[in-house]
């Protein structure tokens, strides 16, 4: 008996200059920050319903054959959004302040 061997499936595509589970919308950004939380990929799988578990611990092991090129996407990501939040903090400036005041009543820091 000859067995066929079984093509290796794609867990994540490039779309749109950022990472995503592939058919999906859920970002490789959110399946890494919550590895590196510490969560386990069961718990990722149930906070993100939408995903199998298979999606999960293939989205982790991207991750890890590619830690470099995505941490490195990822800090990118990060300074981008500091970039754009520093810009609004200077064109809205009472707006922002009501937003974090917000933000901070939410968590109860305040």
């Amino acid at each position: 008996m000859t067995i066929a061997p079984t093509p290796a499936k794609q867990y994540i595509e490039q779309r749109n200059s950022g990472y995503w589970i592939e058919g999906t919308r859920v970002s490789l950004d959110s399946i890494v920050y919550s590895f590196l939380n510490g969560e386990s990929p069961e718990s990722i799988a149930q906070n993100f319903p939408l995903l199998s578990l298979e999606q999960v611990y293939g989205a982790i092991v991207f991750y890890l054959a590619n830690r470099e090129m995505v941490d490195k996407y990822l800090e990118e990501g990060e300074a981008e959004f500091q970039k754009s939040q520093q810009s609004f903090r200077q064109k809205s400036p009472l707006l922002y302040q009501k937003l974090k005041a917000a933000e901070a009543h939410k968590q109860g820091i305040v």
